[in-house]
């Protein structure tokens, strides 16, 4: 079976679900037959001494003409070991990471949870409890209340770059692929050396209006808690993201 050659690792409501809906849309790429196949995340794959890699290699079923094999699972970029596992696997692998002002993100990921009854705290409670409720998980992350903790992307990035080269990983903006997704899916298909193709239709996955708006009190208090790590990206990745920390 042939390996799969390239991830879109993260970050999760950054835009993943468009960008894998444009990629399907791609003749000589192969996505998985579902987004977010939780493979590099489950640690019920990895406990033996080998691992059996059928059961992921099941979601491909590429044609003669698609080249490559690809998937979207956000949350291989906040799972700790999944960069290792996926190093394991394919150490070629190439890794597409989208990155959406953390704060949004948040707010973004509470009303996912919310909408689907997996979260009935408002959200001010939610992230000021977020700590001791994540504490359940351990030791690995939560994976519905991590709002705030997803948010923290140098942490994740360098995880990332401590088994895959920067060569080997594109690193997106969520507001570029949303605004102008033709450049952007221009880069990727350089990036995974197939053919540029064009956009027909403008693709807004999930997008929504919320039942309710961040308070100014939420949205300091995050702009407070991200502000180190969002000038730390800042210097890491050369991008200016001062528009993440304005008033809005």
């Amino acid at each position: 079976m042939r390996q799969v050659d390239f991830l879109i690792a993260g970050t999760q409501k950054g835009g993943t679900t468009a960008l894998d809906l444009y990629l399907r849309t791609h003749p000589e790429l192969c996505m998985a037959t579902r987004k977010e196949v939780h493979f590099f995340d489950r640690d019920d794959y990895f406990q033996g001494d080998a691992v059996d890699y059928s059961a992921y290699h099941s979601f491909f079923s590429p044609n003669a003409s698609q080249r490559l094999l690809g998937e979207a699972t956000p949350i291989y970029l906040y799972w700790h070991s999944a960069p290792r596992r996926i190093w394991a696997y394919n150490p070629r692998m190439k890794i597409i990471v989208i990155l959406r002002n953390p704060i949004e993100r948040a707010y973004s990921h509470w009303n996912m949870e919310r909408d689907r009854d997996a979260d009935f705290l408002p959200f001010w409670e939610a992230i000021q409890q977020e700590r001791e409720r994540c504490r359940e998980a351990l030791p690995q992350q939560h994976r519905v209340y991590s709002y705030v903790d997803r948010g923290f992307y140098t942490e994740q990035l360098r995880r990332l770059w401590r088994y895959f080269p920067p060569e080997q990983m594109l690193i997106l903006r969520h507001e570029a692929l949303r605004e102008t997704p033709q450049p952007v899916l221009d880069q990727i298909c350089d990036f995974l050396g197939v053919a540029c193709s064009s956009v027909a239709t403008t693709i807004n996955a999930h997008s929504r209006p919320y039942a309710t708006t961040m308070t100014e009190r939420e949205t300091a208090y995050l702009r407070w808690l991200f502000e180190y790590d969002i000038r730390a990206l800042e210097r890491m990745l050369g991008w200016d993201c001062s528009a993440w920390l304005a008033d809005h």
